[in-house]
């Protein structure tokens, strides 16, 4: 599968926000955002007027960094969205929010989405006691996530693990460190995630 293999850091800066692309680096003074507050590029900090059209594509964009998807994937969830009963933004970012991938980064269980998705590739992970190894998999109200028993001893998972234990889990999930694993109470709510974008210009976009 295609996957963006550049800067990452960039992302953030063409942004303007931290998108927690990096793990670790992006909490300390390293994180690129924090030494370089302004767009990559010859003329990153160059002031520029912003058309309506460029405020929806940045609120895109953003989202679509944030949770790592590519075009394609992004406009195929819009399209799922957009069917579902309710507020079409709201729907959208809480699909991309139920990736597997995702709720593994949000556990704690890995150190970004990124390496998330890898370590699902490569099966340390089980819903429902059944191991998974799609990164998009959208877990459902219910779930039990869990790290496979053959992955408990792993010194990589043990570290990723205590690295991360500190960080806050959303109130969706009920995680249990000393089992290492979780249960996805409900699927979020628009108040329980924490992406600062106005989705509403994302619907905007899709809708021209």
């Amino acid at each position: 599968m295609a996957r963006y293999t550049g800067a990452v850091c960039r992302m953030c800066r063409r942004e303007g926000q931290k998108l927690f692309l990096k793990g670790e680096r992006c909490y300390t003074d390293k994180c690129a955002v924090t030494r370089r507050a302004y767009a990559p590029g010859q003329h990153g900090q160059g002031r520029k007027k912003t058309s309506e059209y460029g405020l929806q594509l940045r609120a895109k964009q953003k989202a679509r960094r944030f949770y790592g998807v590519l075009e394609g994937q992004f406009a195929h969830y819009f399209e799922i969205a957009e069917r579902k009963p309710g507020m079409t933004g709201e729907n959208l970012l809480r699909l991309l929010e139920s990736r597997l991938d995702n709720v593994i980064y949000r556990l704690g269980f890995a150190s970004s989405r990124k390496e998330a998705r890898q370590l699902v590739l490569h099966g340390h992970y089980t819903i429902n006691g059944r191991r998974v190894n799609i990164p998009s998999y959208r877990v459902k109200a219910g779930d039990v996530v869990a790290v496979c028993q053959k992955s408990l001893s792993l010194d990589k998972i043990k570290g990723v693990v205590e690295a991360n234990g500190s960080r806050p889990v959303p109130k969706w999930l009920d995680v249990n460190r000393d089992k290492l694993e979780a249960r996805v109470i409900e699927l979020p709510n628009r108040e329980d995630i924490d992406l600062d974008v106005e989705e509403s210009l994302i619907v905007e976009l899709y809708s021209k």
